[in-house]
C-alpha cells in the first residue's frame, strides 16, 4: 500500500517571515487523508521553515540540490547544507529548472545520485512539452527521462525516491491532464521502472501528478489507481486551498 504524498512547491514565493506564517496555518489543518505532507520553500526560507516545523508531522523539502560537495558553483546549494538544516526531501529536475536554468537529463541523474548519497529523498520530475504531447510521444519522453534519472540508483535507494509526472504544458497554465490521461502516463512511468527494477519495486514506488493539481480536481486525480499524490504549485501557497488538496478524499 503506497502512502499518498502531497508536496507543496512554493517556487520563488514567500519570504522567511511569510513562510513561517503559512506553516503555522498549515499546522492547524486536520489531515484527514493521512497523506504525507511536504513543503518546499525557497532556499533562503529553509531555516525559518525548519524552525516553524519543529514538533510537526509536516516534512521539509528543498527545491534543488547540486551534485558537487563544494566548489565554485555560485548560487547553488550542496546536499550537506540541506541535511544540516533538517531537509528530508528535495525536488530535482523540475521543468522550470530544465527550461530556465539548463537542467538536463544528465544533471538530473547527477543530482539524484548525490541526494541519495547524502541521505536526502529525491522527488524527481519528468514531463513532456506541448509539442511532444501533440506528436503523441508522451510515454516515450517520460519513460526515457525516468530511466536516465535512475541510472546508478540501487533497488534499495529507490525506496527513498519519489517521481513526479508534471506535464510541462499544464504547469502554471491552469490546464490539467484528465485524470485518466494522468493515470495512463503514470502507469507508463511505473512500467519503465519495472523494466529496470522489477515489478515489486515499481509497485512500491510513489508517483505524483504535478500538473496544476488543486483543491477542485484533487479528488478525481487521487481516485486514479496509479496516482499517489501531487506536487502542488499555486494551490500550496494558500492554506485553505492546500488543505483542500491534502484532504482530497
Amino acid at each position: 500500500m503506497r502512502r499518498p504524498m502531497i508536496a507543496g512547491n512554493w517556487k520563488m514565493n514567500k519570504t522567511p517571515a511569510e513562510t513561517k506564517a503559512l506553516i503555522e496555518d498549515l499546522k492547524a489543518i486536520e489531515n484527514r487523508s493521512g497523506a504525507e505532507v511536504v513543503v518546499c520553500p525557497m532556499t533562503v526560507s529553509l531555516f525559518a521553515a525548519a524552525e516553524a516545523l519543529k514538533g510537526s508531522e509536516i516534512k521539509l523539502g528543498a527545491q534543488n540540490v547540486h551534485f558537487a560537495d563544494k566548489g565554485a558553483y555560485t548560487g547553488e546549494c550542496n546536499a550537506a547544507s540541506l541535511k544540516e538544516l533538517g531537509v528530508e526531501y528535495v525536488i530535482i529536475g523540475h521543468s522550470e529548472r530544465r527550461q530556465y536554468f539548463g537542467e538536463t537529463d544528465l544533471t538530473v541523474n547527477q543530482r539524484t545520485l548525490k541526494a541519495l548519497e547524502a541521505g536526502l529523498k529525491p522527488i524527481v520530475c519528468v514531463g513532456e512539452s506541448l509539442e511532444q504531447k501533440q506528436q503523441g510521444i508522451t510515454n516515450e519522453i517520460v519513460c526515457l527521462q525516468t530511466k536516465v534519472a535512475l541510472l546508478g540508483v540501487t533497488a534499495e535507494q529507490l525506496k527513498d525516491l519519489v517521481i513526479a509526472y508534471e506535464p510541462v504544458w499544464a504547469i502554471g497554465t491552469g490546464l490539467t491532464a484528465t485524470p485518466e490521461d494522468a493515470n495512463n502516463t503514470i502507469r507508463a512511468i511505473r512500467g519503465a521502472v519495472e523494466e529496470v527494477f522489477g515489478a515489486e519495486a515499481a509497485q512500491s514506488l510513489r508517483i505524483l501528478y504535478g500538473g496544476s493539481m488543486n483543491d477542485k480536481n484533487a479528488h478525481d486525480l487521487m481516485a486514479q489507481s496509479d496516482v499517489d499524490g501531487g506536487l502542488i504549485g499555486g494551490a500550496s501557497l494558500v492554506a485553505e486551498k492546500f488543505a483542500g488538496v491534502i484532504n482530497f478524499n
